[in-house]
């Protein structure tokens, strides 16, 4: 199963788990990005966010008010755009008093070169939910390709 959780929840005055097993782990295996591909390393030798954690950061910032919706505009790609814009106008995720912020990130990798990836989204004592679908373009970007959020769907304008 490719089902994979980025974030761990973080609990402020709360212990960390406590290991059991007092045997020492050998050599870790080389983490590698969704999609398969290694992931670069910057200057001082720290991986680059994986491109789930970079979007939904991004997303949450339009669909938050803290950022306009056509700073995504090259990093969408077809239909995901439209998506964004209107739920955008709706400003689902605006909460008074406290900044939403992302609180976990799990993906499914259904092919090379795509993820579908789902966020919690947290303000306050709120909690919603935020889905995207990335892919893999012949440019070697990664681009949002879908975005909901619960509640209700754009419509589709169909050509008559």
């Amino acid at each position: 199963m490719n089902k994979l959780m980025t974030r761990t929840k973080h609990h402020p005055g709360t212990r960390p788990p406590v290991r059991h097993d007092t045997r020492r782990p050998g050599s870790t295996p080389r983490r590698t990005a969704p999609g398969g591909s290694t992931p670069r390393t910057a200057s001082a030798g720290a991986p680059h966010p994986r491109p789930t954690d970079l979007f939904a950061d991004r997303l949450l910032s339009v669909l938050s008010g803290r950022r306009p919706v056509h700073s995504m505009l090259r990093h969408t790609a077809g239909r995901a755009y439209d998506e964004l814009a209107w739920l955008a106008e709706r400003g689902p995720l605006r909460a008074r008093g406290t900044n939403p912020v992302v609180r976990d990130i799990g993906y499914y990798v259904p092919r090379p070169g795509a993820i579908e990836a789902f966020a919690r989204i947290g303000a306050g004592d709120q909690l919603r939910a935020m889905a995207f679908r990335l892919e893999y373009g012949p440019d070697n970007r990664w681009r949002c390709t879908a975005v909901e959020l619960g509640g209700p769907r754009m419509p589709h304008m169909d050509d008559d």
